[in-house]
């Protein structure tokens, strides 16, 4: 299977034939294994502060299931929502691995890196020589890493977690690691838009990479531009409340800033979104989520004199 190949599958799904990127993906890794005789994917997952949502969302992904991920992708060394060890074993397992597999494992990070303080409002690990705080880990483990990726928006950027007034210094896991990280944004993820980016690295390494470290095959293009409203705006005939059919620019929708193809990947198995059942997008893989967004159910003009407002209100502060 070809590189151009992987590229085609994504463009035929955005082109909306009867088929779907996850729908390939299990197939073609399991051809690429069988002809390449390379194990699965060292993955090392630490979950730091945000919501838990992401790993959720990934419970949702569609053939390739969940199961299927684990047993014919990834091989799944850490990770405190999936594996069964606990307290020093668990431990044992996460340093030993990374070291064992240096430059060889995946580490996948959910959530914004606690800054301020020496990191301590987020502890991974108590152990009787000390606690372990997410800034350190992440720093640590970075750097044994072959790819990291952060899995979130919250991850990628700094997201909820490094919202205003953001006491505890906040940011994403590439403002702590001097190497690239791939940011894989949302709030949460689409499964697609992980599934996919794991496979990518399986198959052919690093994915092409947009200005803000996203892979392009995601998140090439705005909401706006293949929203199935877009009409709507091009009329001018925007919705006059939350639930009407028409554009939902007038109610704050943030498509034209937000680069993803939620309109033709969709979502719940590949069904809906937002847009489809009547709400805005919020623009939830944008680099300045929430803050950009809000407030949320006013245009963007709007927003953007709120934000200006907020920024000389908190110089004068």
């Amino acid at each position: 299977m070809e590189h151009i190949e992987f590229l085609q599958l994504c463009e035929q799904y955005r082109l909306g034939n009867n088929s779907n990127l996850a729908e390939k993906l299990l197939p073609a890794v399991r051809t690429f294994f069988s002809k390449s005789k390379q194990g699965k994917l060292p993955v090392i997952w630490l979950e730091t502060s945000d919501s838990g949502d992401n790993n959720i969302a990934f419970m949702n992904t569609t053939y390739p299931y969940l199961q299927q991920v684990f047993t014919d992708m990834i091989d799944l060394l850490y990770s405190n929502t999936f594996m069964a060890a606990q307290g020093a074993d668990a431990v044992q397992q996460l340093f030993s691995s990374a070291k064992a597999l240096k430059g060889r494992f995946v580490l996948v990070v959910e959530g914004a890196i606690p800054t301020n303080d020496g990191g301590i409002y987020n502890v991974i690990v108590r152990t009787k020589k000390g606690d372990i705080t997410a800034l350190q880990a992440v720093q640590e483990l970075g750097e044994l890493a072959q790819y990291v990726v952060a899995i979130g928006t919250c991850a990628s950027f700094g997201g909820a977690s490094s919202a205003k007034p953001n006491i505890t210094g906040s940011v994403g896991v590439s403002s702590v690691l001097n190497r690239e990280v791939i940011n894989v944004s949302g709030c949460p993820v689409n499964p697609d838009w992980f599934v996919g980016t794991l496979a990518h690295l399986i198959m052919y390494g690093r994915p092409e990479l947009d200005e803000l470290g996203r892979p392009k095959i995601f998140y090439e293009f705005t909401v706006h531009k293949h929203c199935q409203r877009r009409s709507y705006f091009d009329k001018e005939d925007f919705a006059a409340k939350l639930g009407d059919r028409e554009c939902m620019f007038s109610q704050g929708c943030a498509g034209p800033k937000t680069n993803s193809d939620c309109p033709y990947r969709q979502w719940i198995n590949h069904v809906s979104w937002p847009v489809k059942v009547n709400t805005p997008c919020i623009g939830c893989t944008n680099k300045d989520f929430p803050d950009g967004s809000s407030p949320f159910f006013t245009p963007l003009p709007e927003k953007e004199k709120h934000a200006v407002q907020s920024d000389k209100k908190g110089e004068r502060k």
